[in-house]
């Protein structure tokens, strides 16, 4: 029954109005009392967490938590992708001639998604991997690689739903709902796509990182609520880990992939 009115909750989201109501909740001191049992339902790691349970100022405040020093290794090696994300891998291909991807059997134009002719060139016939982040996940968003921040913009107004069924009948989100892209060059010239994408009208990404340079696992932005993270690499850049098949679950810090030669 919980699990039912926590998943009624979420897709009431998909309302304007209504979901702003319930950001309204989620950062209400009030909505700190369903904490325990949201956590139960989603079956949430607690001893993750870098605070304890009743230190939480509200819902929301639960859903950003940070995690403790140590709970999610990164793992280092020359040349490597790690996840940037908890989440599960939905889909992994190569972008087309034609500029797009198609994601459970549904057609999304990168030119849209990036919106801007400069970046799009770098990834004619490169890869694509879709990482949805559900609402029991750890809601911050790490780098994939080392490099230099190139330029992050914004892009989108409202959000719809990137669940698998937005994905396969929502109204193209990953290319049209609020977004924040930031571009990353590796010290080798290699140009990586860290694409955030809002979802359920909330619109909350907030980046936070603010230097020039990234680091491997360092975070850079944090969503409100459930999302996905799109990673655009360049033709013949990414060798995939063999045993990674969509769907599939990862968590951050988990090497996915490195930079071929």
């Amino acid at each position: 029954m919980k699990q039912f009115f926590y998943r009624f909750l979420i897709e009431l989201t998909n309302s304007k109005w209504s979901s702003l109501l319930i950001k309204k909740f989620a950062n209400s001191n009030f909505s700190t009392k369903i904490i325990p049992s949201f956590s139960k339902v989603y079956e949430i790691n607690l001893e993750e967490a870098e605070k304890k349970t009743d230190n939480f100022a509200s819902l929301h405040d639960f859903f950003v938590r940070k995690l403790k020093s140590g709970a999610r290794e990164i793992q280092h090696i020359s040349n490597g992708v790690i996840s940037p994300v908890d989440a599960v891998i939905e889909d992994i291909g190569t972008i087309k001639k034609d500029k797009t991807i198609i994601v459970k059997g549904k057609t999304y134009s990168i030119e849209e998604m990036l919106g801007t002719q400069d970046t799009l060139g770098q990834y004619d016939g490169g890869t694509y991997l879709i990482f949805y982040l559900s609402p029991k996940d750890y809601h911050r968003i790490h780098s994939p690689i080392a490099g230099e921040i190139m330029k992050q913009w914004t892009l989108g107004g409202k959000s719809y739903p990137v669940n698998k069924y937005g994905l396969k009948y929502g109204k193209s989100p990953l290319s049209k709902n609020y977004r924040t892209i930031s571009e990353v060059r590796t010290a080798s010239g290699q140009h990586v796509a860290v694409v955030k994408v809002g979802a359920m009208f909330i619109n909350s990404i907030i980046l936070s990182h603010g230097n020039e340079t990234v680091s491997a696992g360092e975070e850079i932005a944090y969503f409100s609520f459930g999302s996905t993270v799109v990673l655009l690499f360049e033709k013949d850049a990414l060798k995939m880990k063999e045993n990674i098949k969509a769907p599939y679950h990862v968590k951050m810090g988990e090497l996915i992939g490195e930079f071929m030669d």
